[in-house]
């Protein structure tokens, strides 16, 4: 295989996973998808749009073990447990979206960004009422 041929294979499995990320989004706002594979598909589309990693990308190797193992884990199982015909559904929605070149939804990355600046605060707090009760 060539170098050419190799990139345009990872071009391809990154732009699927990017359209299968968004399919979820779209499955979890879909009426016709149980809660348990709502509460999955919400769980993987917003720890993969989110900016923070479990193990952040600068850890040499580490770091993007969550990219390339556990977010396409996290997809597999939510796609496993969502109805086919939801699923084909969101999917070609998803990727009318996706080649169109709308926006996608800033809201809901802004959501995301504000839970996580929450959790970072609320760690910070903890962190300084601890070393509070030391010195």
């Amino acid at each position: 295989m060539t170098e050419k041929q190799r990139l345009a294979e990872w071009r391809s499995w990154a732009r699927q996973i990017k359209i299968d990320t968004y399919t979820l989004w779209l499955v979890y706002r879909h009426p016709g998808t149980p809660w348990y594979a709502k509460l999955v598909a919400v769980c993987v589309a917003g720890y993969a749009f989110s900016p923070i990693d479990l193990i952040p990308d600068f850890i040499p190797v580490l770091g993007y073990v969550d990219d390339l193992i556990l977010l396409p884990l996290g997809i597999m199982l939510a796609l496993k447990l969502i109805p086919e015909p939801v699923l084909e559904e969101c999917r070609r929605q998803a990727r009318d979206r996706i080649e169109q070149g709308k926006p996608l939804n800033w809201v809901a990355g802004s959501i995301i960004i504000a839970i996580w600046l929450l959790g970072l605060v609320a760690v910070v707090l903890f962190g300084w009422r601890l070393l509070g009760t030391f010195l």
